[in-house]
């Protein structure tokens, strides 16, 4: 996903999270605020929970979610190596059916942290 994919994904974002809460309900609302203070520093910081939404994002199969948490983890500071762990234990947790997830998920780390170049037997 190239950073102006990633733009449009967060403009998208965004724009749907506004034409919800106009619309609302109450029982809507408190959810929004709930996800919302899940995420808040506390006894894990807010980097650890990102990464925890990661990984579970990545097992729920949800792309929109992975985009999301890739980005709030890299504005909280995680380091990319952290990320990689963490898309690592979502596979085993996940299985092979997060491949996929996994490709756009790297996608994403590229554009966030910069693509790692290729050693010459092809590894990173």
């Amino acid at each position: 996903m190239s950073e102006d994919a990633l733009r449009e994904f967060v403009r998208r974002r965004e724009d749907g999270n506004e034409r919800v809460l106009r619309g609302a309900t109450l029982s809507i609302r408190r959810f929004f605020a709930l996800d919302h203070d899940a995420y808040a520093e506390g006894a894990l910081t807010r980097r650890e929970k990102e990464l925890l939404g990661l990984a579970a994002s990545m097992v729920l199969r949800c792309d929109d979610c992975v985009a999301y948490h890739l980005r709030e983890a890299h504005a909280c500071g995680a380091e990319r190596a952290a990320v990689v762990e963490t898309l690592g234990v979502a596979l085993v947790v996940g299985g092979s059916i997060t491949i996929p997830h996994l490709r756009h998920a790297f996608e994403i780390v590229d554009a966030l942290w910069g693509e790692l170049p290729a050693t010459p037997d092809g590894k990173t």
